[in-house]
């Protein structure tokens, strides 16, 4: 037996070993990151190079007079906590009416918002219409980037990305260590990963979700602001709409590329103030971020049928998912893998962010949490 054992336990260390040979040699050594790390979390910024996004003369939430007054529903805590919720708040009328935090993170903690970055990317590409450094959405993306100038890329523009319509071949898988998405995550190199990108189907014809798409308008941007992207959003973002705390961009390496289609990292206060820009249709405190017509326009549905399950276009415009009718009310809403959302019900001037690890069943092209936090809000904003 002991023989065996034995023989196993080599037989494990010599797999493991080809295993290891085998990654280094293919040139894919940010799987051992991925393995070692296993599945991305809020609180990564401890293990990426970030770029900062400096606060400016901060405008302080006001607080409603009800702050906190009404107690959360019972069954609607327990599930908060069940998902391992960071951070919960609710904006009605301009000021903070709830506001709870769990897990030991608090109003100042930053958390990555993942694919809520999206929305931001979205919202930047609205602002550099507004300056003209984007003439047109209908642009080809091979006037920014020469690298999208033939093998079928020329055909792409910044309308097909922001629909995620592109039709290229990134893999959007979070599970397998070998995607592009895993690559792009845990990789050093996200210029050389979007180029690798090859077209697989003509862009404009169908919805399908893919974080290269965000990344190549974030390159778009970078060449069209002549900046980075962190700088760019802390002085047309962050700095004008008043944010208190300095937020990050994680980067593929240091002083490299942000990750834009994730991992932007700030709080659920700060986090609000974007959810409110929209619900104030591109105007903060009298002052035009975004233009109006581009903030309805992204905000439009696409029409864009879903390439994996048919679902209607009803769901999704440019960069953010949209609930046409839930009791009566339009929504639209910024959202992450893990659960992080900025929720906006104009009709009741309100805006909720969660924050957290977890998130619910998928209930169509939506999740069952996002409908728990908006009956959560609506109970709250009465």
């Amino acid at each position: 037996m002991q023989r065996k054992n034995k023989r196993i336990l080599t037989g494990t260390i010599a797999a493991v070993a080809l295993g290891a040979a085998a990654i280094y040699f293919s040139g894919k050594t940010y799987v051992y990151r991925a393995l070692y790390y296993n599945f991305a979390g809020i609180d990564d910024n401890r293990i990426f190079e970030e770029r900062l996004i400096p606060a400016a003369d901060p405008q302080p939430w006001p607080v409603g007079s009800n702050y906190n007054r009404k107690p959360l529903p019972g069954e609607f805590n327990y599930n908060l906590q069940e998902l391992e919720t960071a951070a919960f708040l609710v904006i009605c009328h301009d000021s903070i009416r709830q506001e709870h935090y769990w897990n030991g993170y608090g109003p100042q903690s930053k958390t990555n918002s993942f694919s809520v970055a999206k929305s931001v990317v979205s919202m930047l590409v609205g602002v550099a219409l507004k300056e003209g450094r984007i003439k047109s959405l209908d642009q080809p993306v091979s006037e920014f980037l020469p690298e999208f100038k033939n093998g079928g890329k020329e055909k792409i523009t910044i309308r097909h990305l922001l629909a995620m319509s592109s039709g290229l071949d990134w893999d959007e898988s979070y599970s397998n260590p070998l995607s592009m998405t895993t690559e792009a995550y845990y990789g050093q190199d996200l210029k050389a990963l979007i180029n690798r990108q090859e077209v697989e189907t003509d862009p404009g014809k169908t919805f399908h979700y893919k974080s290269g798409n965000t990344q190549i308008l974030a390159m778009v941007l970078e060449a069209a602001a002549g900046q980075k992207l962190a700088d760019y959003a802390a002085t047309r973002l962050w700095q004008p709409l008043g944010a208190e705390q300095t937020a990050e961009w994680s980067l593929d390496k240091e002083n490299g590329t942000e990750k834009a289609y994730c991992c932007l990292y700030s709080n659920a206060r700060d986090f609000a103030r974007l959810g409110q820009l929209y619900l104030k249709n591109g105007i903060w405190k009298g002052d035009t971020i975004i233009d109006p017509a581009y903030v309805q326009e992204s905000l439009t549905p696409t029409g864009l049928k879903d390439e994996l399950t048919g679902a209607k276009g009803d769901f999704y415009g440019y960069h953010w998912w949209l609930i046409p009718n839930y009791k009566n009310f339009k929504a639209f809403y910024a959202r992450g893998i893990l659960g992080q959302y900025i929720i906006v019900i104009p009709e009741k001037e309100m805006v909720i962010v969660r924050l957290g690890e977890k998130r619910g069943q998928k209930k169509g092209m939506h999740l069952q949490d996002v409908y728990d936090l908006i009956d959560a809000g609506l109970g709250v904003c009465k």
